[in-house]
Formats: C-alpha cells, sequence, structure tokens
C-alpha cells in the first residue's frame, strides 16, 4: 500500500484504517490531525457571532431589568431614575449642544494629560531599565514619588497654579505616569538573557539589540501599563473637573448635583464608563496589532 492509497483510506474511514506492518503511519496521524483541527465556514461564523454578542448580554440584560423595576415600582425613580429617563436627559443635554462640549472638553483633557504622562513614563523606564547607573540615580526617587496618592495633591495644585486648565492636567500626567514607567521598566529587565545572547551571536549592535529584540519582547507588559494608565486617567479626571471647572463631565455632575438632577448624575457616571471601555478597546486592537508576530495574538487573529 502506497503513501496515496493510506491517505485515501484515512480520509474515507478515518475512524479504522488498518496497516501492514512497515507501512508508514505518521502521514496518517498528521492528515487526521489537521483534518480534526480544520474549522469549517460555518464554525467559524458562529464563533465570531457569538463573540461579538455574547459581551453585550450582561449590559442590556442588566439594563432591561433596572427598566422593568423602575416600570413596576419596585425600584423608585426618585433613588434610580429608569434608564429611559437617563435617555431622555441626555437628548435634552445633546439638544442643546451641553453633552456634545462636556464630552470634547474632557477628552482633550484625558488625551493631553495622559499622552505627557504616558509618554514620560515610556521614556524614563526605557532610560531606567537599559542603563544601570540611571536605575541608580532615578529609581528610587521615583518610587518615593509614587507612594504619595497624586489625588492628594489638589490643594496644592490650587495654590501653585490656580483654578486654570494646568491642575487637572498635571494630574492626569501624573496619574498615567507611573504604570507605564513600573511595566517599561519590568519588561525590559525581565526579557530573557539567551534573547539577548541570540541576538549578540548574529552581530547586532547596541541600538539594533534594543530595537530588534529587547523592546519586541517587552512589549506585552509595556501595553498592559497603558491600558492601565488609561482607566487612571479618566480616573483622575473624575476628581480634577470638581477644581472649579467650567466645562467637563465632571462639572456635569457639579452642576446636577446642585440641581437635584440624579438622572443627569447617573448619566455623566454612565459616560465616565463608556469613555473607559472605548479607552481599553482602542488599546487592545493596537495590542493585538503590534503583537500579531506573538502565537496567543495570533490566535486571536484567526478565530
Amino acid at each position: 500500500m502506497t503513501d496515496a492509497s493510506l491517505l485515501s483510506a484515512a480520509a474515507a474511514t478515518p475512524a479504522v484504517v488498518r496497516l501492514r506492518a512497515g507501512e508508514p503511519v505518521v502521514t496518517i496521524v498528521a492528515d487526521v490531525a489537521e483534518g480534526a483541527g480544520r474549522t469549517t465556514p460555518l464554525h467559524a461564523r458562529s464563533a465570531s457571532l457569538r463573540g461579538a454578542l455574547l459581551p453585550w448580554l450582561l449590559p442590556f440584560g442588566l439594563l432591561a431589568v433596572w427598566q422593568a423595576l423602575s416600570a413596576t415600582g419596585i425600584v423608585s425613580t426618585a433613588i434610580v431614575p429608569a434608564p429611559s429617563d437617563i435617555w431622555n436627559a441626555a437628548r435634552q443635554l445633546a439638544a442643546r449642544g451641553e453633552l456634545q462640549h462636556d464630552i470634547l472638553v474632557s477628552l482633550r483633557r484625558v488625551v493631553i494629560g495622559f499622552g505627557t504622562g504616558a509618554s514620560a513614563g515610556l521614556l524614563l523606564g526605557l532610560v531606567v531599565g537599559l542603563f544601570e547607573p540611571a536605575r541608580d540615580l532615578i529609581d528610587r526617587s521615583l518610587q518615593m514619588i509614587r507612594t504619595v496618592p497624586h489625588l492628594a495633591l489638589v490643594p496644592l495644585m490650587i495654590l501653585w497654579f490656580g483654578i486654570g486648565e494646568e491642575p487637572r492636567l498635571i494630574l492626569v500626567a501624573m496619574g498615567s505616569l507611573f504604570p507605564v514607567y513600573i511595566n517599561t521598566v519590568g519588561g525590559i529587565r525581565n526579557v530573557d538573557p539567551k534573547l539577548i545572547e541570540l541576538g549578540k551571536s548574529y552581530g547586532l549592535g547596541r541600538i539594533a539589540l534594543v530595537w530588534s529584540v529587547v523592546l519586541p519582547a517587552a512589549l506585552q507588559p509595556i501595553l498592559v501599563g497603558i491600558r492601565y494608565a488609561l482607566g487612571v486617567a479618566w480616573l483622575t479626571l473624575v476628581v480634577g473637573e470638581t477644581i472649579a471647572s467650567r466645562d467637563g463631565v465632571g462639572y456635569l455632575v457639579q452642576n446636577a448635583r446642585e440641581l437635584l438632577r440624579i438622572d443627569i448624575i447617573v448619566l455623566a457616571v454612565i459616560l465616565y464608563s463608556i469613555a473607559g471601555w472605548l479607552s481599553d478597546l482602542i488599546t487592545r486592537l493596537i495590542e493585538r496589532r503590534l503583537l500579531r508576530w506573538h502565537p496567543n495574538y495570533a490566535e486571536r487573529g484567526k478565530a
């Protein structure tokens, strides 16, 4: 029996195939394994549809239950407004242009503050992670500053910079700096030494070694730090926008509290949660693209 006849027999009756002594077995096993691991287009579409719909099942289910409890009076709308009331409040604010303006202002603050803090954290992390003297000189001071809650510096920020934009941007930048810094240093210092030795054996210089070996190996923890820093940036902005702010989502909350508009307060909370989710989604998409060479992310791209 030839290899071709063995393959035909395995395809026709994969459960039982009798072989005579001396005939190759590896060919059949590889072919059967390949057939077992093959995904049909229908199965792929089903998995894709499930992955797209399943994450939304719980949020929309909770909204439906919330609306039903409010409509039946089990949950008083004086304490927790119904989703329909929150939607109507959002429509009213959007019709006056206030909602769009406040969202854009908050988004601008996060982009500037996070961009500044994350860039500084990445730069400091690269310097400290790559150069031992810089680690001895800088790291201890940064660790001491990191342990100080940056939100506790709000009174000092007001005294130093007034009630303009500077305190909010500095607070957001400080909240974003340290997660990126710590993950960058940790990612660089935990690169497998065998990879570095392999790069040296190929004749890579210091710059090429850092660019081609060290940074790709440390990229995953760096991106994890960026994801975490984005969440801290939005959290810091919530507090920062309460500093005598005249616009932004935080101002929306302050104004609604004075007017006893619980629906607008809950709307602001939902806006912050959506903004955090979108930020994390964008970061994960960038992570998947930059790490497409990684086996785990390559498998996700195929799914």
